[in-house]
């Protein structure tokens, strides 16, 4: 979202952004009770000061845009549940046939769905999220066009609008001056660490791993692949995470792997994609993640957790990382196998795609224009 508004003031488009809440638990609890009525007070505020605000919210009639953060295909399948088309709980032996997607186990549907509670306020949240979405002006998704056939569908019931990929534009088109980052980090970034370590290391032979910032690997995860990557024949650059995860790895495993391996906190994740020595990213398969490796041209393992990581890992490559063999199997034939070259050269494909959509002119950038062209005609 933030840069999604970098790009809307970049072509003279005042913004201003709202956080939620500083941890699940609340943002959960207040999201209906407090979240209608502060957003409201913030939308008078502003037609007050002479602003001609858009908001996801039509309370004022001003005009709505729905801002997804997840990808088409996932929201396809929560559409499907929220109009009562795809009824749950559903049975484990069922295949579910959605429009423009391949046909899916129960297993690789958003784990909101596949392990279904009734009561989960996650749940609650991320249904009724379509409640009101008919009624919006737009309906915006962070992906390139191209990424999904499943856009097409979407757009013969809702005015669709992709704008993505929404990573730093240095990564990019580069129009965007000093936007290298993403302007915060939820943890410390090791960056000197990082980079000393890095430093000398062949090209395309380390695997960087990361989970992002709320996946929680279960300690015999962590156990197979710390195994995996001691074994393999890959350096690796593996991001564990202080308070939920560095005590789940074997005992040593740091010390015994100290020549081929570094182990840290946190890292800045473009920096580190954006580097050539990267063979291949071993990742839990949030958007973000994935959008960041497709626009870098980087391969990608998956290992999803939970929501929608899962559907959005069948997506982008069939792998089933379940033990220490199977993990360290794919890693060698990433950076050693004809299967790793074929891959690469896709990889470069959806890198191309991504950058020549949010460049002067493409389909990203022109849907930005088009945005900013209605919001204009509606007010003078």
């Amino acid at each position: 979202m933030s840069h999604f508004a970098k790009r809307l003031v970049s072509k003279g488009i005042k913004t201003t952004l709202v956080t939620t809440a500083p941890s699940t638990k609340v943002y959960l609890q207040t999201f209906c009770s407090v979240g209608s009525n502060s957003l409201a007070t913030l939308t008078k505020k502003l037609v007050d000061t002479g602003d001609r605000p858009v908001l996801v919210y039509d309370r004022f009639g001003i005009p709505p845009a729905v801002f997804f953060t997840q990808s088409c295909a996932v929201n396809n399948v929560y559409y499907h549940v929220s109009k009562g088309i795809l009824q749950l709980p559903l049975l484990p032996e069922v295949n579910v046939s959605l429009p423009e997607l391949p046909l899916l186990q129960v297993s690789e549907l958003p784990s909101f769905i596949s392990d279904y509670e009734p009561q989960s306020a996650w749940f609650d949240v991320t249904v009724k999220q379509f409640e009101n979405v008919d009624g919006a002006d737009w309906v915006v998704f962070n992906i390139f066009y191209e990424l999904e056939e499943v856009v097409d569908w979407m757009s013969s019931f809702w005015n669709v609008m992709t704008i993505g990929p929404t990573i730093p534009s240095m990564y990019l088109d580069k129009r965007l001056d000093d936007d290298k980052d993403y302007g915060m980090n939820l943890f410390n970034p090791e960056t000197d660490a990082c980079r000393s370590w890095l430093n000398g290391k062949p090209n395309g032979s380390v695997v960087y791993v990361s989970f992002g910032s709320l996946a929680l690997p279960e300690a015999n995860q962590m156990q197979e692949l710390a195994l995996a990557l001691k074994g393999s024949d890959c350096n690796f650059l593996w991001v564990v995470r202080e308070t939920t995860e560095m005590a789940k790895l074997p005992t040593l495993f740091i010390e015994e792997t100290k020549e081929k391996g570094l182990v840290v906190t946190w890292y800045n994740q473009l920096e580190v994609l954006s580097h050539d020595l990267i063979c291949c990213f071993l990742t839990h398969c949030g958007l973000n993640s994935v959008l960041e490796a497709l626009s870098l041209g980087v391969l990608m393992l998956e290992m999803p957790f939970w929501t929608d990581q899962i559907t959005n890992a069948k997506l982008v490559e069939d792998n089933d990382l379940a033990t220490k063999e199977t993990i360290e199997r794919c890693l060698n034939e990433f950076v050693n196998g004809e299967k790793g070259k074929e891959i690469k050269m896709n990889t470069i494909k959806w890198k191309n795609l991504a950058k020549k959509a949010v460049e002067e002119g493409g389909i990203s950038d022109k849907n930005i224009d088009e945005f900013i062209a209605k919001l204009l005609e509606n007010y003078y």
